[in-house]
C-alpha cells in the first residue's frame, strides 16, 4: 500500500493506482471527458489536472495518467487547479459551447464565455471512440486523422471501414453525442458523423449474420446500392 495526501486527507492506496483513481476512492470529484476506467489513460481533455506539491514548488499533472507514489501531496481544488480547468473549459467552448456537457462544466466553474468562437463542432477530440474501438472491440476501424485545426475522427479515406462490426461501442462512449446511429435504407445504414454508408455484415465476435447483404469486397460496390458519391465521402 502507498500513503499519500489528497486535499489534506491521508489516504492509503494499492500500488498501480493513478491519482484520479485514488481521489475517486475517497469520493473526491475530479471532472473528466476522455477517461474510461477500462481504457489506458490518455490525458487528452486535461480537465483532470491536479496540483502536485513538492519541495521544489507546485506543478500541474493529469491525474488520470499520473501514478500514485509514496508521500505525494496532491491538491484537487486549489486556485492553480481551478484556473487551469477554467482555461480548458474556455477552450472547449470555442467550438463546443453548444453542447450540454460543456455548458454544465462552464456553469459549474463559472466560465461565462470564450474569448473567441469558431465553427461549432460536436467532436471534442477526446479519442474515446478511437481507443475503445481498438482496445476493447479489438478492431481499429476509426482513428484520429490530420493535424492541428483540421484534426478529426474518421474512417480510412472517409469511407466505410471493412473492419467495422457495427457494435456501436463508439457511439456508446462518446461523451458529447457527436457519434450518432441512424438507420438507413436497407441493406445499408449510416452510423457515424462522417456520413459513411455501408452494407450490414456479420459480427466477427459472435458470427451472427444480420439481415441484409454482406459487406462488399470492393468499397466501390457501395455505389451499386443506390448511394451517391456524396454519401461515401
Amino acid at each position: 500500500m502507498l500513503r499519500l495526501t489528497i486535499d489534506d486527507q491521508l489516504v492509503e492506496i494499492p500500488k498501480g493506482y493513478t491519482l484520479l483513481q485514488a481521489a475517486r476512492e475517497r469520493s473526491i470529484a475530479i471532472p473528466t471527458l476522455c477517461y474510461l476506467e477500462s481504457l489506458a489513460p490518455y490525458a487528452a481533455c486535461r480537465l483532470c489536472l491536479v496540483e502536485l506539491v513538492n519541495a521544489r514548488g507546485s506543478k500541474l499533472v493529469a491525474s488520470c495518467a499520473y501514478p500514485c507514489e509514496e508521500g505525494l501531496v496532491v491538491r484537487t481544488n486549489s486556485d492553480m487547479v481551478l484556473d487551469a480547468r477554467r482555461t480548458v473549459i474556455e477552450l472547449l467552448m470555442t467550438t463546443a459551447g453548444h453542447l450540454p456537457v460543456v455548458q454544465a462544466l462552464a456553469q459549474e466553474y463559472n466560465v461565462q464565455a470564450p474569448y473567441v468562437t469558431l465553427d461549432p463542432n460536436d467532436c471534442i477530440l477526446c479519442g474515446l471512440c478511437v481507443r475503445v474501438c481498438k482496445e476493447i472491440v479489438g478492431v481499429g476501424a476509426i482513428s484520429l486523422t490530420r493535424r492541428g485545426m483540421s484534426r478529426v475522427v474518421s474512417t480510412p479515406f472517409q469511407i466505410s471501414s471493412a473492419d467495422c462490426i457495427e457494435c456501436a461501442t463508439c457511439a456508446l462512449v462518446c461523451p458529447t453525442g457527436a457519434i450518432r446511429i441512424e438507420q438507413f435504407t436497407r441493406p445499408a445504414r449510416t452510423m457515424h458523423t462522417w456520413t459513411s454508408a455501408y452494407a450490414r455484415r456479420a459480427c466477427r465476435l459472435c458470427d451472427h449474420e444480420p439481415p441484409g447483404s454482406p459487406f462488399p469486397a470492393d468499397y466501390r460496390e457501395l455505389l451499386g446500392m443506390g448511394l451517391s458519391t456524396k454519401d461515401t465521402k
